[in-house]
């Protein structure tokens, strides 16, 4: 037990010191990323009239686990990319490499943002499309 606190104490250790140091550009660039591609999807959503997609998975059992395979098709790219960065950070700072914490960090800052953010993007996009479709 006590190794297992020792990793919990780390991860949340190493997990906070990310914030500074080298590499931190990848705090901004990976939720960005997720953040132009659930725009994106939201607004393909909205265009053939999908419900939201944070609904979709909380509501939907029948096309839960198609939303959230199509959700990590699309952060795929981004995924990896984080998984890289965490992975070379890692070595940099710490001289070796832990591959929870590296997974944890590519969900946090690259799958999570895109999960949230496409639901409301969604929205918008239904808002602006019937508010443009009203000015013709």
């Amino acid at each position: 037990m006590d190794g297992f606190l020792n990793d919990v104490v780390r991860f949340y250790t190493d997990l906070i010191g990310r914030t500074q140091g080298p590499m931190t550009f990848r705090l901004f660039l990976q939720p960005g990323m997720a953040l132009l591609l659930a725009f994106r999807d939201g607004f393909k959503d909205a265009r053939i009239g999908r419900h939201p997609y944070f609904w979709t998975i909380m509501h939907d059992p029948i096309r839960r686990e198609a939303s959230l395979r199509e959700g990590f098709k699309a952060t795929a790219r981004i995924l990896v990319l984080g998984l890289v960065m965490d992975t070379i950070y890692q070595y940099k700072v710490f001289g070796t490499f832990h591959v929870l914490e590296a997974l944890n960090v590519a969900l946090i800052l690259g799958f999570i943002p895109y999960f949230l953010f496409r639901g409301p993007a969604d929205r918008i996009a239904h808002w602006w499309l019937k508010r443009k479709a009203g000015a013709l």
